[in-house]
């Protein structure tokens, strides 16, 4: 059996900034026979990365590079610093921050694969300002989301998101 080593460019994969939470494919769920994918997040300072949500497949370990990362898990707020993970469980209403005023970055860990495709839907859908196109995104992929949570999760914690100032959500 001959071994292939493979090598991931710090700059050398597709990427998209979503207003404040970046993302940048690291490592495709077919590259790791769909057990597990990784992506790259940079988070703007204070910028909320989504709303409240839960998944029903995956579970997501995010480990801090740099920067302050903010995170509520169920009831609990959490702040994270360089070389921590945070474990966001399957069926626990959730959702992540960047709590400082520097830039921040985490990997995700993605448990099974599949989910990462959800972030390269989402520029359309989310440019499109359809609610209904973003219920149908959500619903392929298993995934509860509260939009409503915004402008509460940004005056509780001093964040900013794109959505934060739009007044109807349902």
């Amino acid at each position: 059996m001959q071994s292939t080593s493979t090598t991931i460019p710090a700059d050398g994969r597709e990427r998209v900034d979503l207003g404040g939470l970046g993302v940048v494919w690291k490592i495709a769920g077919a590259e790791a026979g769909e057990r597990f994918s990784v992506v790259h997040h940079p988070l703007a300072p204070q910028a909320l990365a989504a709303p409240l949500h839960r998944h029903s497949r995956e579970d997501e370990y995010s480990y801090v590079l740099e920067g302050t990362l903010g995170a509520l898990l169920g009831d609990e707020v959490v702040t994270a610093g360089p070389g921590t993970w945070v474990f966001k469980p399957r069926d626990q209403w959730h959702t992540f921050w960047n709590a400082g005023d520097t830039p921040c970055e985490i990997i995700e860990i993605i448990s099974p694969a599949g989910f990462e495709n959800f972030f390269r839907e989402l520029p359309e859908v989310f440019a499109s300002g359809d609610l209904g196109r973003m219920s149908e995104l959500c619903g392929r992929y298993s995934l509860d989301m509260d939009p409503a949570s915004v402008p509460g999760l940004c005056e509780r914690f001093g964040l900013t998101h794109p959505l934060a100032q739009v007044g109807d959500y349902n």
